[in-house]
Order: structure tokens, then C-alpha cells, then sequence
């Protein structure tokens, strides 16, 4: 157990699996892989509704019915219930490339040319397959589909062309048809009868009449490639679509036997799956580029357009930085994409615009990722200058110039910046003043400018004079940071050379020699320190105003990727192609926990709250997000969930939710103390020394307690209770003194009455108290020397059901003679007394206990005055309350007599 544990990883929407769409009630589903797990959208707004559990391998592919789903992973089929698996198919021995829903019952095929026959209801019961079909040897079957009205019979293409036509009831092939020549890839049912689309890997789509086996219509794709999907439309117009591996959705007409319009570049790879809605003009595709779209057929011209989707990246990123206080992440990827990622909700994670590529591609007839800018390498953000102008820079892969982002608008900012003209190198580094007003840049050439974000112009390049440099660096410079204050600003070099500059001078102030080259540095704006990570695996730690090393740490086997300060500044996160994730204590000077991971983490970022830690990977296109358990626990001590030197293998996080109540070997779930069936709240057991704990419940809740008659007094009713109606005229009545009807008994249950009212007059006559849940649970509470579970029984209840509670206990005949130790109002009194030290003592729910202190003294006061046993236990709690608040007040005062200098000083 680490101090970060898996929670999800984010920016997955799709893979090379086609997806499934189904229909329930009045709104579309769509279900798409993701790995390991798949997850469901809304297709009316696509937004996500259900993530599927973790499974074993990679989903090969899926099925969908009503609520259930078909995963089938290596040779196995996992039966998914909405999120919960509840069975798993084992009969294949080879892996499962198809599913097909086919009525009641479920048909995978494996690459062995095995079909077996799954029955999904009574699942729980019927885990073995009913029937299996063996297929020819030299029959390798590439796609599966069911003829429509065609009765428990089902179309088999093969890679070797052949097409096939089997009866699954009798588990015999019925016909086969003459092939095409080249190897089948898909298949479709057309809504004309006996007629269905053939793909081939040529690229040519077959549309055929299986009950004469006669072609009807053969349409060629211009690109070449072969055809991965096919879908016919259902709502009346005669249109087929098709995608190939180009990236191109084709749409052909059937009546006029020609093609229709093209979407060009509609994704970024090849085409998976195409599916139009039933009865609906909208066309769904998705890619393995990791997006998925929805075309709509609206316009005068027949022409598809745009009408929703959502994607990822579809390459690794290579830098992520939180953003807006750790509820968005910024990646930018290899594949030209700048990104924002939610953490909170998922639909609100977008793509950055560059401003009309689709448009400029089209004219200058170029691919949209020709239009892209480069790749990002390095990038900062302000977050101070968000609604006034750009507040990012970005620098790009070879590229002499640096880009600025407007993220309140999402798009590329309207300046560019070119630092020295006369001489262009690629900028590599890059960073944002702490007032966001300026931008530094840092080039191969050693070169070091200023810019106004707000205008984009130059204020002046940063020039080493001492020794005789025309620029700041005698080689590449790798990094640069400013400090918060615009004091100074700390630029490193290639060769090892750490300069710090005058901010506004453009000075050079003084510099120290690393002995190695550096890669990366990063500062600390808090305490000073600055990080630097050279080719030998050593991660320095420089005192900038003391111009000292400070820190030493050594343990990477292999090159360094990123390092990163906690926001407090007092831990230091490094990852490394050795595949390690290490935690380093700065003030301890030693490692507190390392993870290992199967894929080398590349970049890496953690949240201002230092709650989430997010980390890209190598050949990953998604962002991982990790937990910090320690936070979420209420522990003490972070370091006591770190593993110290050890390393500890740690799985990668999924898109998948775990089961509730469940446990993971690769994460842990936390769940609330289980007492009764009452409210749990998280309780600390570790208290700061010398301070309070507030109960963090709502300021209503425990003022009402306090001011409970003033409310009772407004809410009490104006008008008078009216007269109760009179009966009716058939039954008959008894005057009663409460005014209340009372209805004369019948003949037949006068014995039954008379032995309720004898019941009811030997309770009457029982002196003991009636024992409600408020005092069971504080007698409990008490004789186990735990008052938690009391504490949150007693938060749960509203204000006035906590003072009927008080109330019941009150003492009215005070002149009975009874012995006090016989009364049980006084005992529990006593324990009530006894709560109260316990919770001051702690220090803990402060605001709460001295509002419940206040009711219970305006109600039991008298009482407590007149009883010798209770007047030592309020004497006992005013000493506690008393040295308590002492040390609280103290605090305070020293607060209000600097508010107080301060507000008089004239500074």
C-alpha cells in the first residue's frame, strides 16, 4: 500500500472494437470498448452513462441487449449486468473475434472457426454453452450477421473470400456463394429482403441477393484500402455508407447506383464501425484514432454534416499540467492536439481550437494534421489572467516560435512570438511571469526573451555580458522559471550552467556550474528551491538565494522523464523509463515510497489540493489519475503509507468503476465505519495539538439549537384550532374532553376494550422511564468509553427533535421523595454531563458542543444546581471548557493585535 493508488484513467472513448447500438424506449445507446472495460453513452447528447467493470484482457469484441452486455476477452465472455458481471462464458479454446445477438440466444465465433450457442436467460444457471458449429479448415471466419425474416439461419464471410449460409437450429451449411475473389471483412442486412452489403479488402462493396445469389450492385472505394464498415440507412432514403481504412465515410446511393458525397478526412485512422439509428438520418463511426462522431443527413444537398461527437488523444501526451484549482488537465500529444481534460465530469473535456483548420485545409487542399501546429513540448499556464488575455504558451517541436492560448474561450491566441528574427532557432522552453503579464522564452541558441502576453511584443532578451555572450546561454537552454515576486528569473543551459537574472533588468545576477548536463529543472515559488535533473540520474536541489546545493537524491536506474514539486513544497515527485514513480520527503532529505508501473511514466502532474496525481505513459493515449489515499483517510502521517526504499509493483489504473464493496489488488476501496443504520461522518481520530476541530455541518443546524424558541415562537400558529367536524348521523358518538369524536364501541368488543384500558392502567403505573434511541445509544456509548457513534447519531437529528430528546429528561416534580439515585433522569443527565468533558477534552465538533452545552444547561440547569453528584460534573466541565478555551483565545488575540497594527500603520 503506496501513497497513491489507482482511481481512473481518463480520455478514452474508443478502440479498435466496433461498437454495439441498441435501442431502449425512446433513447439510443451506443457501448464501445476502452480496453479492458467499455463504457456506455447517451447518444442525445453523448454523454456518458455507465463504465463497465475491469476485466482480464482487452474486449476483442461486444454485444448488447437491454441491459445486458457481451464481452468477449481472450478466449472467454464476460456477461455484464449494467455494471456488474455476473457470469462468465468458458467454452472456446482459441480467442473470440465475434458476437452476435441472435434472438434469445448469443453466437461467438473464434478464430478457429468454432461457433458456439450461448442461452442468456437464467444465466445464473446456464453457464455451458447448447450447441457449437465447427467450421471447414480452410474457413477462417472474418464476420458474422443475420439475414433478416431468414429463420435461426446466419451469414459466415471468411478471409478466404468464401460466403457461407448455415442453419444454426440444425448446425448445417445450407449454401454456399461464389466469392468475390478477395478476402470478406464485413457484412451487413440491407432493409430490402434477401439483400445484404459485402466489404472486401480490395476495397469494393458487393451488394447481393442471397436468395438467387445474384449480384445487384458493386460500388468500388477510390482510396485504397480495404472496407472495415458498412450500414444501410433505415428511414427511407436508399443509402449505403461505408468506411475504409483511409479515415473516408463514402455514401452511395442505391437507387441511382452511384456515390452520393464523401466525408473526407472524417477521422484521423481507419473506420471501425458504422451504424446508421433506425428510422433516423444520423450515421454514427467511430476510428481507432479514439473518437467517435455523429453525422446527420439535414442539409437541401443530401450532404452529411457534423452533428456531435467526442474524442481523445490519438497519440501519448507528452506534458499534462492541472488546471482551475485541479478539476481540468491540460495534455498535449503527439498527435498535434492540445486538450483539456475534466476530472469532475467527463462531457466537459474538449479539444483547444486552432482556429479553422477543417477550413484552411480545405482550400489549400492539404490533411487537417498538415494544417496542425507541431507537436507541444513544453508549456506553461497562468491562471491569474484568465479573463483578461492569453494566459498560455506553448512551445512547439522545431518551431521558432512560441504560441499563445485564450483557455477562457479555448482557442489559439491572436499573437505570436518570434524571439531573435534575425537569427531563428526552435524554442524549447518557456515559462509565465506570477502576475501573467509576461512570457519568457528560451531557445537552442542559447537565446532568453521577454514578451507582454497582453500585446505580444518584445521587452527585451536576457544577455550574459560578463563573459562576453551575445546571448544568455553558450548552448540550449532547457529551462526557465520566475519567482513570485518578479524579482528574479532562473534560466539553465545544456552544458550544466544555472544563471539567475534580474527580472526587470535583464541582468545577470550571479550563476553556478551543475558538473553534468542538465535536462529538466523545475522551482518551487514557495520555499526558494530549485529541482534540476542531469544525465548522470541525479536529482539536484539548489537554495536559489543561497546559492547552495541543499538536496541530493539518488535511485533511478534510467533516464528521468519528469519531476514535479508538491504544492506545499515539501515532497519531490520523479518518474523515470526505469518504469518507477518515487515520492521524496524534501525536509527529511529521504525517499518515502516508489511504485513501479508496467509502462514508463512520461509526464506527470499533481493537483494544488495534492489529492490526485495524474501521469501519461508510454504508448498510452489516455491521462491516469491516482488517489491520495492518505488525504482521504484522515491519517496523521503521509509517510506511514509509504514504502519507504522498497519499491512496490502497482497495477495501472482503467476506465472501469469496481464493484461496491468490493477490493481490488490494485486499489483500495475506503468505506465509512459501519455502526448502526445511523449517518456515517468522517471522523479524524488524530487531532492538531493546541487547536479545535469544527463539525463541519451546516451553520443553520447548530444555530437553531440556540435561538429554538425564538423559531418556535415565529412558526406558532396565528389562527385558532377549528372545530372538529360533527359525525355523522349513523354512528353513534361519546362526549369526550378533549372535544374529540370518540366513537361508541360495538357489543362484540366490549371485553377486548376492557383489557386494553386494564393494560393500559398497569403501565401507567410504572415509574420507569421509556428508554428512547437517544438513550440507548449514549448508555451504550458511555459503558464503552466511545462517544463517535453518539456524536454522529446526534448530527443526524434536526434541531428540534434533539431538544424533545433534552426535554424528555427534565425533572418537573421536584418535591418527590424518591431517592436520586432511583431516579434514571438523573443518571442520564450525569452521562449527558460526562459526553460533554469527553468532547471538549478532544476538541473536536467545538461550534457544535458549545450550542448543545447552552441548550442542555437552559434546560437542565435548575437540576444540575440542586444536585450535589451533578454540580462536581459541571464544576469539572467549566475547568475543562475553561483551560480549552484559553488556549484558543490566546490564538486570537495575537491575530487581532496584528489585524489591529496593521490597519493602523501607515505603510
Amino acid at each position: 500500500m503506496g501513497i497513491f493508488e489507482p482511481f481512473r484513467a481518463i480520455g478514452y472513448i474508443t478502440t479498435n472494437v466496433p461498437f454495439s447500438v441498441q435501442r431502449l424506449g425512446t433513447e439510443t445507446f451506443v457501448t464501445v470498448s476502452v480496453g479492458k472495460a467499455f463504457q456506455v453513452y447517451n447518444c442525445a447528447k453523448l454523454s456518458l452513462v455507465l463504465v463497465g467493470p475491469q476485466l482480464p484482457k482487452k474486449i476483442r469484441a461486444l454485444a448488447s441487449y437491454r441491459e445486458y452486455t457481451f464481452a468477449a476477452y481472450g478466449s472467454d465472455i464476460a456477461v455484464v449486468k449494467r455494471a456488474h458481471q455476473v457470469a462468465t462464458w468458458s467454452g472456446h479454446s482459441a480467442k473470440v473475434n465475434q458476437l452476435l445477438i441472435f434472438g434469445e440466444h448469443v453466437l461467438s465465433v473464434d478464430v478457429e472457426g468454432n461457433i458456439f450457442i450461448w442461452q442468456f436467460k437464467g444465466i445464473d444457471k446456464n453457464l455451458a454453452p447448447i450447441g457449437h458449429i465447427k467450421l471447414e479448415d480452410e474457413f477462417s471466419p472474418s464476420c458474422i450477421m443475420h439475414p433478416d425474416t431468414y429463420l435461426n439461419k446466419v451469414v459466415l464471410g471468411s478471409q478466404e473470400g468464401a460466403l457461407q449460409l448455415w442453419n444454426i437450429s440444425t448446425k448445417k451449411k445450407i449454401y454456399e456463394f461464389k466469392g468475390w475473389g478477395s478476402s470478406i471483412t464485413c457484412c451487413v442486412s440491407s432493409p430490402a429482403l434477401d439483400v445484404i452489403a459485402v466489404g472486401c479488402a480490395d476495397g469494393k462493396i458487393h451488394v447481393h441477393n442471397i436468395r438467387y445469389d445474384e449480384e445487384v450492385a458493386s460500388f468500388s472505394h477510390s482510396t485504397r484500402g480495404a472496407v472495415n464498415a458498412l450500414s444501410f440507412s433505415t428511414d427511407g432514403q436508399p443509402l449505403l455508407a461505408s468506411g475504409g481504412s483511409s479515415g473516408v465515410i463514402s455514401i452511395w446511393n442505391l437507387e441511382k447506383r452511384r456515390l452520393q458525397s464523401v466525408i473526407k478526412e472524417a477521422h484521423d485512422s481507419s473506420i471501425v464501425s458504422l451504424q446508421f439509428f433506425a428510422n433516423e438520418p444520423v450515421l454514427m463511426s467511430s476510428s481507432a484514432d479514439n473518437s467517435m462522431k455523429m453525422w446527420i443527413f439535414d442539409t437541401s444537398d443530401g450532404e452529411p454534416r457534423l452533428l456531435r461527437f467526442r474524442s481523445g488523444h490519438s497519440a501519448p501526451p507528452l506534458c499534462i499540467k492541472f488546471y482551475a484549482n485541479g478539476r481540468h488537465i491540460l495534455s498535449a500529444g503527439q498527435d498535434r492536439a492540445f486538450r483539456l481534460f475534466s476530472v469532475v465530469q467527463d462531457q466537459q473535456s474538449r479539444e483547444l481550437s486552432q482556429q479553422h483548420v477543417s477550413k484552411r485545409a480545405k482550400k489549400l487542399k492539404l490533411k487537417k494534421e498538415e494544417i496542425k501546429l507541431k507537436p507541444v513540448i513544453a508549456f506553461d499556464v497562468a491562471e491569474i489572467r484568465e479573463r483578461d488575455w492569453c494566459n498560455v504558451v506553448t512551445c512547439h517541436m522545431d518551431t521558432s516560435r512560441a504560441y499563445v492560448w485564450r483557455l477562457q474561450n479555448f482557442v489559439l491566441g491572436e499573437h505570436i512570438l518570434t524571439p531573435c528574427p534575425e537569427n531563428p532557432t526552435p524554442v524549447k522552453a518557456c515559462a509565465i511571469s506570477a502576475c501573467g503579464n509576461f512570457a519568457v522564452l528560451g531557445t537552442a541558441s542559447g537565446w532568453i526573451e521577454r514578451f507582454n502576453l497582453q500585446s505580444g511584443i518584445s521587452r527585451g532578451n536576457y544577455v550574459d555580458a560578463l563573459e562576453g555572450e551575445s546571448a544568455a546561454h553558450n548552448g540550449e537552454v532547457i529551462g526557465i522559471a520566475c519567482d513570485a515576486t518578479n524579482t528574479i528569473m532562473i534560466s539553465a543551459g545544456y552544458h550544466g550552467d544555472v544563471k539567475v537574472w534580474d527580472f526587470k533588468r535583464r541582468q545577470l545576477k550571479y550563476k553556478w556550474e551543475v558538473g553534468c548536463s542538465l535536462v529538466k529543472i523545475v522551482f518551487h515559488r514557495s520555499n526558494g528551491l530549485l529541482a534540476t535533473v542531469a544525465d548522470d540520474l541525479v536529482i539536484r536541489l539548489f537554495d536559489v538565494i543561497a546559492q547552495r546545493l541543499v538536496r541530493k537524491f539518488e535511485g533511478h536506474s534510467d533516464r528521468i522523464t519528469d519531476i514535479c514539486f508538491s504544492e506545499d513544497g515539501k515532497w519531490l515527485l520523479t518518474s523515470s523509463m526505469d518504469g518507477t514513480l518515487r515520492i521524496w520527503d524534501v525536509i527529511l532529505a529521504r525517499q518515502i515510497d516508489a511504485i513501479q508501473v508496467d509502462l514508463s511514466i512520461t509526464a506527470l502532474s499533481l493537483s494544488p489540493n495534492m489529492d490526485i496525481l495524474a501521469t501519461s505513459h508510454v504508448d498510452q493515449n489516455g491521462v491516469y489519475l491516482w488517489v491520495n489515499q492518505a488525504m482521504f483517510s484522515g491519517a496523521a502521517s503521509f509517510a506511514s503509507y509509504g514504502s519507504g526504499k522498497e519499491i512496490v509493483s502497482v497495477k495501472m489504473p482503467s476506465a472501469a468503476s469496481e464493484k461496491d464493496g468490493e477490493k481490488s489488488d490494485n486499489r483500495t476501496i475506503f468505506k465509512p465505519l459501519e455502526s448502526s443504520d445511523t449517518p456515517q461522518f468522517l471522523n479524524s481520530s488524530h487531532q492538531i495539538p493546541d487547536l479545535v476541530t469544527l463539525s463541519l455541518l451546516p451553520k443553520s443546524q447548530w444555530q437553531s439549537l440556540i435561538n429554538l424558541d425564538i423559531i418556535k415562537a415565529r412558526n406558532k400558529p396565528i389562527e385558532p384550532p377549528k372545530k372538529p367536524e360533527k359525525a355523522p348521523f349513523f354512528l353513534p358518538s361519546i362526549p369526550s374532553l378533549s372535544g374529540e369524536i370518540l366513537f361508541k364501541p360495538s357489543e362484540g368488543t366490549n371485553e377486548e376494550s376492557n383489557a386494553q384500558n386494564t393494560r393500559l392502567e398497569e403501565s401507567s403505573k410504572k415509574t420507569d422511564l421509556p428508554v428512547s434511541k437517544f438513550l440507548q445509544i449514549l448508555k451504550s456509548c458511555a459503558e464503552k468509553e466511545n462517544f463517535a457513534p453518539f456524536t454522529n447519531y446526534i448530527k443526524s437529528l434536526s434541531p428540534s427533535i434533539l431538544d424533545m430528546e433534552l426535554r424528555m429528561l427534565q425533572i418537573i416534580d421536584d418535591d418527590d421523595e424518591q431517592e436520586p439515585e432511583k431516579r434514571q433522569e438523573l443518571h442520564f443527565i450525569e452521562l449527558l454531563l460526562d459526553y460533554f468533558i469527553h468532547e471538549i477534552s478532544c476538541r473536536s465538533n467545538f461550534e457544535y458542543i458549545q450550542a448543545l452545552i447552552r441548550l442542555f444547561l437552559k434546560i437542565h440547569g435548575e437540576t444540575v444546581r440542586r444536585q450535589s453528584k451533578l454540580q462536581e460534573k459541571a464544576r469539572k466541565l467549566l475547568e475543562v471548557q475553561s483551560a480549552v478555551w484559553q488556549k484558543i483565545d490566546k490564538l486570537f488575540q495575537n491575530t487581532r493585535c496584528m489585524i489591529t497594527f496593521l490597519s493602523n500603520s501607515q505603510l
